[in-house]
């Protein structure tokens, strides 16, 4: 994590000079080698995903497997079936034991992305083995007992969840014994030409295009634009760039219109 302050100022593929994304590498060089919960807050595309990762790879339990998933993509019904496992007959389609993944995380991590996704008698379910760190698979009379280090991550305003009910205050006050945000790039507009450069020759080596640099008047209106999307939407934005620019520079030619034709020029987030 040292590396952060040296060099393109990158971990992994956590790249940043900003103050804030300082602070956020910072909180996790200090909670990645404890075992307290984690949640991890920020918008969609702001990179939660990398920086559970780094919470995991940089911990005791790296060696260990490091389980995802994502309540949002799983039908709710099938959430239980996938955390817990179950034993064969347990239900009609159940033809055969499945390990669920409270056990496949054994001696890690295990990250629940979009916690506010799952259903409620499911929180309450989770924080029972968060309490007890054992559980039966659905079905089975077998104890299953489980040591796993739980990162979550969630792109919801946490006062609202809690006031609406989707998110079991009791299982909030679990869950964040630590809580990580992640700034919205917006918020770090500094950070736009180290990730345009980052990204440029990740795309440039992948599809073996001679795109050299983007220009200054290009790069006026990426860091003005204000990337709902975030990481994730600059990182397709200039992708691509990169198939579209044919004389080895990006010109504002090359952006979409969207950001040719945004109004105003953005007034710069200061990070005093």
């Amino acid at each position: 994590l040292k590396q952060k302050l040296e060099g393109q100022f990158r971990f992994g593929n956590i790249i940043g000079k900003s103050k804030k994304m300082h602070e956020v590498l910072e909180l996790v060089e200090s909670v990645a080698g404890s075992d307290a919960n984690i949640l991890v807050q920020g918008e969609n595309g702001t990179g939660k995903e990398l920086i559970a990762n780094a919470l995991h790879y940089n911990s005791k339990r790296a060696k260990a497997p490091f389980i995802k998933i994502n309540c949002a993509a799983i039908p709710k019904d099938l959430i239980e079936s996938e955390l817990f496992g179950y034993k064969k007959g347990a239900f009609t389609g159940a033809q055969n034991d499945k390990e669920g993944l409270f056990e496949m995380a054994e001696g890690g991590s295990l990250l629940l992305d979009e916690i506010g996704e799952m259903p409620s008698y499911l929180q309450t379910k989770l924080l029972r083995v968060l309490q007890e760190r054992e559980y039966r698979p659905i079905g089975s009379d077998r104890i299953v007992r489980v040591d796993f280090r739980l990162i979550c991550a969630t792109n919801i305003d946490l006062d609202t969840a809690l006031r609406d009910g989707k998110l079991r205050e009791d299982l909030y006050f679990r869950i964040n014994t630590i809580t990580l945000r992640v700034p919205p790039l917006r918020e770090k507009t500094e950070d736009i030409p180290l990730l345009c450069e980052h990204f440029l020759e990740k795309y440039r080596e992948r599809h073996q295009r001679n795109v050299k640099s983007i220009a200054p008047a290009a790069y006026h209106l990426l860091i003005r634009h204000r990337w709902p999307g975030n990481v994730r939407e600059l990182r397709n934005v200039v992708e691509q760039l990169v198939w579209l620019s044919a004389n080895g520079v990006v010109g504002v030619e090359h952006l979409p219109v969207s950001m040719r034709s945004a109004p105003g020029p953005l007034k710069p987030v200061s990070d005093r």
